[in-house]
């Protein structure tokens, strides 16, 4: 049995201030490519990881390594399942990259044990036994739905601290909305070179350091996300909704973000000023993304000259299912 789950963009977090008795909450979109392809066998006993030999990446490797057979143990235990598995990867992208392979990681090997077993389960509740989603909902709604994603985070109740998902132990955000992002709209990927990603305790340390952020800046982002990026969106009007992901840059958590690490502004700028509707980062980058249609598909290969032969440029689309599974 094999899962094929999608890559996601993370637009925007929304309230990271938390006066309205809020937190969190997130915008996103689901990718129809990359994703990340794994396969299971049942086995007696015990949890054997594998790469097919199209897998290279060492860092996505090593995450693999750490985060599938920890979901594993989590979903056996879990469950009481009585059972061994063997996991072979035969995609992935890189982590910490914006892409969220850790969520897709961790709920698909999940997924593909209830698969194997006949358990019926949702994958928030999946999210929730490997510990996944405890800021954004972003990746276990864009694993089991697809398209564009609106989450409404937490109550404070639930979750006093301002923490990324990685060191939340709150359940999955709650679901907005889903709608189907339009098909005619390209994607495009630009991936600067970078030597280091923004993970772990320095991830922490922004989300303590640095938040609550300005109510009023949360104000702007929930008005921006309500009554210009998703009417825009639905309407089909690709300049404004281009527009609308530019001015989020400017404010809320993107703002704090390219405040602290100004390495990616340069690029946007440049890639903007060639002709890009709008361009946005994927949560604490390297991703960034722009959406464009035949008017301006030159920005392809002008965005290719800016990034350089190190970097990494691709066309994709958007996923408007979630998970597909083989059998």
């Amino acid at each position: 049995m094999i899962i094929r789950a999608p890559a996601r963009i993370h637009m925007s977090l929304i309230d990271l201030n938390g006066s309205y008795r809020r937190v969190d909450g997130g915008i996103g979109l689901a990718l129809a490519d990359p994703q990340f392809v794994l396969e299971i066998e049942q086995t007696e006993s015990g949890i054997v990881l594998e790469f097919a030999d199209t897998v290279t990446d060492t860092e996505a490797i090593a995450e693999c390594e750490e985060k599938i057979p920890d979901a594993a143990q989590k979903t056996i235990e879990h469950f009481n399942i009585d059972s061994g598995f063997k996991f072979t990867v035969h995609q992935t992208y890189p982590p910490h990259s914006g892409f969220g392979s850790g969520t897709q990681i961790a709920v698909s090997t999940a997924h593909l044990i209830t698969e194997t077993m006949g358990i019926e389960v949702e994958s928030k509740e999946l999210s929730t036994i490997v510990g996944r989603g405890g800021t954004s909902g972003i990746g276990t709604y864009t694993h089991d739905l697809g398209g564009f994603i609106v989450d409404g985070g937490h109550s404070k109740e639930e979750k006093p601290l301002f923490l990324p998902s990685g060191a939340s132990k709150a359940k999955p955000a709650t679901l907005i909305a889903r709608y189907d992002f339009p098909e005619e709209w390209n994607i495009l990927i630009a991936i600067p070179e970078i030597e280091t990603h923004m993970e772990g305790d320095d991830e922490v340390d922004v989300f303590q350091t640095y938040c609550p952020i300005p109510k009023e800046e949360v104000e702007q982002v929930s008005h921006l996300i309500l009554m210009n990026l998703i009417p825009f969106m639905l309407e089909k009007d690709i300049k404004n909704f281009g527009w609308a992901v530019s001015r989020l840059q400017d404010v809320g958590f993107n703002k704090l973000e390219h405040s602290l690490d100004a390495t990616y502004l340069p690029t946007m700028k440049a890639i903007e000023k060639a002709g890009a509707y709008g361009v946005g980062i994927s949560s604490f980058g390297p991703v960034l993304y722009t959406i464009f249609d035949e008017s301006n598909a030159d920005i392809v290969e002008k965005t290719k000259e800016i990034i350089g032969e190190k970097g990494t440029v691709f066309v994709t689309k958007a996923q408007n299912h979630g998970y597909v599974i083989e059998k």
